[in-house]
């Protein structure tokens, strides 16, 4: 697989961590490097983001957080993005709790946000580095690695390697993102790096198409979940009746 024809496509910062990355997480086709490189490039902002970004407002705290932020909360840490870390990620992926400061410590960071002091160590220990001293390395240094590891740890990879399809797209993007939120822009950028990678071009418009249905077909067992639960409520009121 050549990756020089990647050269200038994607920043240099993320080039020069290609080779090794590809190496030690065995990226070697062009199935799985598309895949990872579309859902990186998506996640990070077109890779402009290596640290999650907690400036958030008191609004946006009571939304993000309803478990850990009431009205007063979030009034208090808003716009204080070490406090509302601390909070936010406390006593759970291995943190200490609020006043321990491992929420903030080891917050995202890398271009699938690598959160959580057990995540950490466990990339540490992958990768031969001392990342519970030294957290900050994964933006700096290890962007790239970290989410091969997050790719490798949850067998992604295999999923990718089932095909250049809008459904295998989605397929990833829902173990990553939990849903399909910026779906389109991930299926955008699967077909720049699959084209550039394999040398081909292929019909967009059957991929529009093929979106297109997807979105439809989701819709529609969205709605017949919808059926059943509204079934489900009309014969628990017959039988009170």
């Amino acid at each position: 697989m050549d990756i020089t024809i990647l050269k200038g496509q994607i920043p240099d910062s993320v080039y020069t961590q290609l080779p090794d990355t590809n190496t030690k997480f065995a990226i070697d086709d062009v199935l799985k490097l598309a895949h990872f490189l579309s859902q990186c490039d998506h996640e990070s902002i077109h890779f402009s983001a290596v640290r999650e970004n907690l400036n958030y407002s008191a609004q946006a705290l009571l939304k993000t957080w309803p478990k850990h932020f009431d009205a007063q909360a979030a009034n208090e840490y808003a716009r204080q993005p070490e406090k509302i870390g601390n909070r936010a990620y406390a006593n759970r992926m291995g943190n200490g709790d609020e006043a321990s400061g491992d929420g903030y410590k080891f917050r995202g960071r890398g271009y699938i946000q690598l959160s959580g002091k057990v995540n950490y160590k466990a990339f540490g220990d992958n990768i031969g580095k001392d990342l519970l001293a030294n957290p900050d390395l994964v933006a700096t240094d290890y962007a790239l690695a970290s989410a091969a590891y997050y790719f490798k740890s949850r067998d992604l990879f295999a999923v990718c390697e089932k095909g250049a399809t809008v459904a295998n797209v989605t397929a990833v993007t829902k173990i990553i993102n939990g849903g399909t939120n910026g779906l389109a822009d991930r299926i955008k950028l699967f077909n720049k790096y699959y084209d550039l990678l394999s040398g081909t071009h292929r019909d967009t418009h059957a991929f529009v198409t093929d979106f297109q249905q997807t979105r439809i077909s989701d819709l529609e067992q969205e709605n017949e979940r919808l059926k059943q639960t509204l079934a489900g409520i009309d014969l628990d009121a017959r039988k009170k009746i």
